[in-house]
């Protein structure tokens, strides 16, 4: 067997430099890094050797490059993913909240965060956390909880199987998720005889498990018995590339189609058989029809409270659910009927199975009523009032083409743009609202824009999240992915001043102006982004609105635009 002699960090970037997908391309797309203690010697000497074969970036956060790198997997559908790395201690714990939010929304990231020394010689190490009755807990095992695997590297030979573990998981459908190698500093630069057949080129399969006949069977006996079915398109139809496969079966059956935050897109919002958004943030349309559906056929979701009203939607009494899901435990969410397989293989082999079978369609009406609602909420308002979220999301929707990609995350905007932004392509609609997090928005934005450098970027933010995490906009100007960042300034959390005033509690410790101060609150967001390298201008209307998005198209570099709403 032929060996080659290469530390472990240095073992561990040429690994994963020739893991590649199904496309040709490499599965990990680079590493985001900030150095400092636990990861600098190491893994930043294998890096700086790897040079463009395996690019390394540098952010302003750790949370903000795990943002990016999560929303980077989700904007490729789960078909590529990046690597993050941090130093011990506070680097690390800053990217537990990132793998929480990768962990929730079943999207690969690879976590590398620096460890404590394994032999332990020079303890406590700067940064080190100390737990007195265990001494074999660091601050990475925070990490275990929100990863889908997690290892800590106390020697080199462990690479052997922890790797390809941790590629396993990343390209598992079913077990998707972020793993985590916490990698202990000193191993990090220690000596190995690797076997040089480790490093051959891999590619990552990605498995369309069928579905298994007897579930199959009766899925089709339940949708055949139905009256009423409708489709409920959630996530998992993107990770799949199922968007295809989901409008034929639609129109060859007639079933109709409502979709989930994560499944915005899956079908194009002018087609007669989408529905619009269900649930909690629904439209009348879908939500219409979903009460009186006697199937429910779940495709790729988990069946999230605002999707389902907190089990609050669906007031058939006759009601079943169908789940087609890749992953067990969603699909036996809540009774289902299981239907366990691949999105895009179980809608392909369901459709041949019905053969010519086709439900009731829903009355045009309701959708046509919620489409002239759409209109009406986000024209262009009459007056000197300031304008409202749905007035601000009309103005960029016509300030953009059908390719356009749409990033939010957290506050009011969410549920808006779940309601009345109009998704014309597949993946043009990319909201984080499985964990729904704040500061994931421009971050992400710069993440999405990687990954469709030929498509327009549009982050929708409001300034309660934009002050949580803004800087990977600085980032964005530095590494030329141009985002155009629309900042709402309602002067504080207003979507949570909403609802604590709508349960019967006074307003308090939300908005700017109320919450104990000694001098108000006077943030200048253009002179902030404009500061960090973006063009910035403030807007006073939403005609202005729609001038300054016509020049953030035409710029060269990200662009804010920032606007007073109510």
């Amino acid at each position: 067997m032929k060996t080659i002699r290469l530390t472990a960090a240095q073992a561990m970037v040429r690994y994963l430099s020739n893991q590649m997908n199904e496309d040709g391309e490499r599965f990990l797309a680079g590493c985001w890094a900030i150095f400092g203690h636990g990861n600098v010697a190491g893994l930043g000497e294998a890096l700086h050797a790897a040079g463009d074969d395996f690019p390394t970036w540098r952010g302003h956060n750790e949370q903000g490059m795990a943002h990016a790198a999560i929303a980077y997997a989700k904007a490729s559908n789960r078909r590529r993913a990046m690597v993050v790395t941090s130093s011990i201690g506070p680097g690390a714990l800053n990217m537990v909240t990132a793998a929480g939010l990768a962990h929730v929304n079943r999207l690969p990231v690879l976590f590398l965060p620096g460890d404590v020394f394994a032999n332990r010689a020079p303890d406590p190490v700067l940064q080190q956390i100390e737990n007195f009755g265990d001494g074999t807990i660091s601050a990475n095992d925070c990490f275990k909880p929100v990863s889908k695997y997690f290892d800590r590297i106390t020697r080199p030979e462990q690479l052997l199987s922890a790797l390809p573990r941790a590629m396993a998981t990343m390209t598992d459908p079913a077990e998707c998720g972020p793993v985590t190698l916490a990698f202990c500093q000193d191993v990090q630069t220690e000596a190995f005889d690797w076997p040089e057949s480790f490093f051959d080129l891999k590619v990552w399969h990605q498995r369309r498990p069928r579905p298994d006949l007897q579930e199959l069977d009766a899925a089709i006996a339940a949708i055949k018995s139905a009256k009423n079915p409708l489709i409920i398109a959630g996530g998992g139809v993107h990770y799949s590339g199922a968007s295809g496969a989901l409008r034929t079966f639609a129109e060859k059956h007639g079933i109709p189609v409502a979709e989930t935050q994560a499944g915005k897109s899956a079908l194009p919002w002018d087609h007669p058989l989408n529905l619009g958004s269900i649930g909690v943030t629904g439209s009348s349309a879908a939500n219409a029809v979903a009460e009186k559906s006697d199937l429910v056929i779940g495709i790729g979701t988990r069946f999230q409270d605002f999707t389902t009203g907190s089990w609050s939607l669906f007031k058939n009494p006759d009601r079943r659910i169908l789940a087609l899901n890749i992953a067990a435990y969603d699909s036996a969410k809540h009774n289902a009927l299981q239907l366990v397989a691949d999105a895009k293989v179980g809608l392909e082999e369901l459709s041949a199975a019905l053969g010519d079978y086709r439900a009731t369609e829903p009355d045009a009406a309701l959708r046509a009523a919620w489409l002239d609602v759409v209109e009406l909420a986000t024209a262009a308002p009459e007056g000197n009032a300031l304008p409202t979220d749905a007035q601000v999301i009309g103005a960029v929707q016509r300030g953009v083409d059908e390719n356009a990609i749409v990033v939010c995350a957290a506050g009011g905007l969410p549920g808006e743009l779940h309601k009345l932004w109009k998704s014309g392509k597949p993946n043009g609609y990319h909201v984080e609202y499985g964990f729904s997090c704040m500061g994931y928005e421009i971050a992400g934005g710069l993440g999405v824009k990687m990954a469709h450098p030929d498509r327009d970027v549009v982050v929708m933010v409001g300034d309660g999240s934009y002050m949580m995490l803004n800087s990977e906009l600085a980032t964005s100007v530095m590494l030329g992915h141009k985002i155009i960042v629309v900042i709402l300034d309602n002067r504080g959390y207003a979507c949570i001043n909403r609802l604590q005033i709508s349960t019967g509690a006074e307003s308090f410790n939300n908005l700017l102006d109320t919450a104990r101060h000694t001098v108000p609150s006077d943030i200048d967001f253009t002179a902030h982004a404009g500061a960090m390298g973006a063009i910035a201008e403030k807007v006073s209307s939403i005609a202005e609105l729609e001038e300054a998005m016509q020049r953030a198209r035409a710029a060269d570099r990200s662009y804010a635009i920032i606007i007073d709403t109510d």
